[in-house]
């Protein structure tokens, strides 16, 4: 009979605007990787970092001044992810990027993802899409072609109210845990691990949530 550790289940706060939670899932996934005999599930939870962006977003230069006072503080900010980047194999590409998004439909995206296995495949759309070629994630029609990258249809979902609801819920729960930037991390509903962190930050984390969970389940019998 082969040994198999307790599951653990990975609660992921983020916004697809956000470079560090793009760096955090790339870390997060090599940690996966280097736990073979652990079966994670990672779901992805919202969390609008700009939830009063006009639904058709921004130009990001005004946004970034408006948010950071000057160019030099968001410049030197770009070049820190940018390096962070570029060791888990992320070309960002700032200069790229026209546009800050409001972010609530791509929620609702990967919502949508979530209730057909293809979370992990559309956040990673997202982020590449964003981060990667300057699309306009908050665009109907751009988010319309990553779904369909998944082999989703979700044309007719993107202009209903569905999974609105949800969304906002969902964001709402992440605040009462007193989640207050992104990306954060929470394991078997249990511990919390706030930014990109080392990856084996995210080993050790899984390693320790997976003990506690086969403890559990021993003492449970």
């Amino acid at each position: 009979m082969t040994h198999q550790h307790a599951g653990v289940a990975v609660d992921v706060y983020s916004d697809v605007v956000c470079p560090w939670c793009y760096v955090g899932k790339r870390r997060l996934e090599r940690a996966q990787s280097q736990l073979p005999t652990v079966a994670t599930q990672v779901i992805w939870r919202p969390f609008q970092l700009n939830p009063t962006m006009p639904q058709e977003g921004m130009d990001r230069r005004t946004y970034l001044e408006a948010k950071f006072g000057s160019q030099d503080s968001y410049r030197r900010l770009e070049e820190h992810v940018a390096v962070a980047g570029a060791s888990e194999g992320i070309s960002f590409a700032f200069e790229r990027m026209r546009k800050t998004p409001n972010t609530f439909l791509a929620h609702r995206l990967i919502w949508y993802a979530g209730k057909h296995d293809q979370q992990n495949f559309v956040v990673d759309a997202l982020f590449k899409a964003f981060f990667e070629q300057g699309a306009d994630i908050g665009s109907q029609a751009v988010l319309t072609d990553l779904a369909a990258s998944a082999g989703l249809e979700a044309a007719r979902f993107l202009r209903t109210e569905e999974g609105a609801a949800n969304v906002t819920a969902e964001e709402a729960a992440g605040r009462r845990l007193g989640i207050r930037a992104v990306p954060y991390f929470v394991f078997n509903k249990s511990y919390g691990i706030s930014g990109a962190q080392p990856v084996d930050v995210f080993v050790g984390a899984i390693t320790n949530a997976a003990a506690r969970r086969a403890e559990e389940q021993l003492t449970r019998k």
